[in-house]
């Protein structure tokens, strides 16, 4: 099972999503901007790596939400999620097909992977 750390981005109300690139197992869907946590990493020292390299910002991770183990047929893995209120420079969604900002009540319009699915919740629900 792989750990994957993911940062729900919050401004001026709005939650950043971002859709998966057309050559991943999951394309099309959307998500929260993260990824894989590497050997000896923390959830928020992955969650600024991957926010500089997929999305060319500095972010302040702030408090964890929720967390959620799901079974694809390719790859099992566990999410972490965490607040993401401040960050600096501009986004480029390096790593990603399209992002958008949307309201928390808006998330269930969206197509995101089983695993998302506790964690919109949760958003939502904050």
């Amino acid at each position: 099972m792989i750990t994957v750390a993911v940062g729900i981005i919050e401004k001026d109300g709005k939650i950043l999503i971002a859709r998966r690139n057309k050559d991943d197992p999951l394309k099309g869907k959307w998500e929260f901007p993260g990824g894989r946590l590497e050997p000896g990493e923390t959830p928020e020292d992955c969650l600024k790596r991957e926010f500089l390299e997929e999305l060319g910002i500095t972010a302040q991770i702030g408090n964890f939400i929720t967390s959620n183990k799901h079974i694809y047929q390719h790859i099992s893995i566990e999410l972490l999620a965490y607040w993401v209120k401040e960050y600096t420079g501009g986004i480029n969604p390096i790593d990603y097909e399209e992002i958008r900002w949307i309201a928390p009540s808006e998330l269930p319009v969206y197509d995101f992977p089983d695993a998302n699915k506790p964690i919109v919740e949760a958003v939502i629900r904050k």
